[in-house]
C-alpha cells in the first residue's frame, strides 16, 4: 500500500481490480436463499427492518426506498427518524437506540431484520452494541435475521440466519469495500427478476 500512495493511477488500478476480485467471491447461493426468504416475507405481509450505523445507516435509507418501490416490501429503518434516534440516544443511550425502537414498532415473527455493518458488533470490545441488542430482540421475537458484513467474527455473523461476508483482506480498505458492497449486494437483490415487481425508470 505504501508504494501505491506515491502513484494515484496505481492505487485506482489496484482498488478496482480488488473490487472485481471480491465481486467474484460473493456467496451467490446464499444470496439466492435470502431472496427466497424475502419472497416468503412479502407473501406473509411481513416488514423488513434495516439497521446500520455510519455509512451503513445511509445505505439503510437507500435500501428501504428500493425494497419498497421496486419489490413491494414494507421496509423501514429507524435511522430515517433523526428526532427519535437522537432523543433515544440522548435520554437512554446509544446502546439501546435500535432495540427500544424495535419494541415500540411491535416487531414480530412475521418481520425480518437486515443489518449492514462492517464489523458486525463485538460485545467484549464494546463496538456496535446497538446492533447486538437489536439482534437479541429479533431472536426473542423469532424474526429472521439477514446481513451484509465485512468481517467473519462479529456478533451479527454468528447470530443471524443468512449473512453475506464481503471477503476483504486488505485492512486499509475493509470499511470502504464493505460499505460499497452493501450497496452492490442489495441492488443485486432488488434487481433480481424473480423478486423485483416494478421496473426502474431508467
Amino acid at each position: 500500500m505504501e508504494e501505491l500512495e506515491k502513484d494515484n493511477n496505481k492505487f485506482f488500478k489496484y482498488y478496482f481490480e480488488y473490487v472485481s476480485k471480491i465481486a467474484l467471491c460473493i456467496n451467490t447461493k446464499m444470496l439466492n436463499e435470502i431472496i427466497l426468504e424475502l419472497v416468503k416475507l412479502r407473501n406473509n405481509k411481513g416488514r423488513l427492518i434495516f439497521l446500520g450505523v455510519g455509512g451503513s445507516a445511509g445505505n439503510c435509507s437507500h435500501a428501504v426506498n428500493d425494497f419498497r418501490k421496486l419489490c413491494g416490501i414494507d421496509a423501514i429503518t429507524p435511522v430515517d427518524n433523526v428526532s427519535e434516534l437522537t432523543a433515544r440516544t440522548n435520554d437512554e443511550g446509544w446502546a439501546t437506540v435500535f432495540s427500544e425502537w424495535m419494541k415500540v414498532t411491535n416487531c414480530n415473527q412475521k418481520d425480518a431484520l437486515f443489518i449492514f455493518s462492517v464489523g458486525g458488533g463485538d460485545l467484549e470490545k464494546n463496538v456496535s452494541v446497538n446492533l447486538i441488542n437489536a439482534v437479541d430482540v429479533a431472536k426473542e421475537k423469532k424474526m429472521k435475521i439477514f446481513g451484509v458484513v465485512g468481517r467473519e467474527g462479529g456478533y451479527v455473523k454468528k447470530n443471524s440466519n443468512l449473512v453475506i461476508t464481503v471477503p476483504s483482506k486488505d485492512s486499509n480498505l475493509i470499511t470502504p469495500i464493505s460499505e460499497s458492497f452493501q450497496s452492490l449486494i442489495w441492488h443485486s437483490i432488488v434487481s433480481h427478476p424473480n423478486f423485483q415487481i416494478n421496473k426502474t425508470k431508467w
